[in-house]
């Protein structure tokens, strides 16, 4: 059976001590990967990938690039294998950058190096402790808007991440936050808690870190993805560098319209199975709270590959 098969890529928080060690094992591809994150990077970010400590690998300037590296090595992985030609990409935020060096638009070395500093810059841009993030479920998306421009007062309190259509983040001031978290429960959600993360991210209050990423996307060679990658901020494809440059600085400060990016993948592409190419299920649960009609696979172990070769060619 033919298949429209769509690759996506995590973000932030499918990290974990030991990403990416069975796949640099088993694959030269994926080994290189690694050593080429290390070299480019100038520390042993393989290391911290497989031996950790975990509060080294939590901390957001060290996650991004560990992030991209695994995925990317999976990817690799995966390309020695089968000559799959995928319909469309995506990335969850972060993961975008994964995606497009996956379509050929990055080099590893400049994504690397981008990401590195995308996480730093993004940690810097509002100080520990001010802003909060949390997770909202059992409400539709236009509810939670509402709820954040309530809660929102003199302070910032927005829409971050789409993430399912009854799952929403929001990101701001962290009273604001707390005060959306109050009015959401009044709304009837289902669940409305804090996420442990070090920065409102997605939110108006990462503009200094936009302001610092783009002369850096601006100097960057960024070319024509081969494939068409879907752009978080608008939910429709990039097609050239130029707009692979304009997205990725929009999207530091604007939400993650994700259900929108899956939804153009399988309407507009015909897309009709879904791999998640890198460590964990995270989207892959995701997805399956977005459209059950499709197929869902997530990368395994290495050693459980020709089974998942088979489910995707089945």
């Amino acid at each position: 059976m033919t298949r429209n098969i769509a690759f996506i890529f995590p973000g932030q928080g499918s990290q974990k001590v030991g990403m990416g060690r069975e796949w640099a094992a088993a694959y030269d591809e994926s080994r290189a990967v690694f050593e080429e994150a290390d070299e480019v990077l100038g520390f042993g970010l393989s290391k911290l990938c497989w031996e950790g400590p975990a509060e080294d690998l939590q901390l957001t300037a060290n996650t991004q690039p560990a992030i991209l590296a695994c995925s990317v090595a999976i990817h690799r992985a995966l390309a020695s294998l089968t000559d799959l030609t995928p319909v469309a990409m995506a990335g969850h935020s972060l993961g975008e950058y994964s995606a497009l060096v996956a379509a050929g638009a990055l080099d590893l070395s400049t994504a690397l190096r981008l990401v590195r500093r995308r996480g730093e810059l993004m940690q810097e841009a509002v100080p520990v402790g001010v802003g909060a993030m949390a997770a909202l479920m059992g409400l539709d998306s236009k509810v939670v808007e509402e709820v954040a421009v309530a809660a929102s007062g003199d302070e910032v309190c927005a829409v971050a991440n789409l993430n399912s259509p009854l799952q929403t983040v929001i990101a701001g001031h962290k009273g604001a936050v707390e005060q959306a978290i109050i009015l959401a429960k009044e709304r009837g959600a289902r669940v409305a808690k804090m996420l442990p993360v070090s920065a409102p991210f997605h939110s108006p209050l990462m503009r200094p870190a936009r302001e610092g990423l783009e002369p850096l996307l601006a100097a960057a060679e960024i070319r024509d993805p081969v494939v068409p990658v879907v752009a978080n901020i608008d939910a429709v494809p990039v097609s050239s560098g130029d707009e692979v440059r304009d997205a990725l600085g929009r999207q530091v400060d604007g939400p993650v319209r994700w259900v929108e990016s899956v939804s153009w993948m399988i309407e507009q592409r015909r897309t009709d199975t879904f791999v998640e190419v890198g460590f964990g299920k995270v989207l892959t649960s995701l997805g399956r709270r977005i459209d059950t009609e499709v197929k869902w696979l997530a990368m395994p172990a290495p050693a459980a590959i020709e089974e998942f070769l088979e489910q995707l060619n089945g």
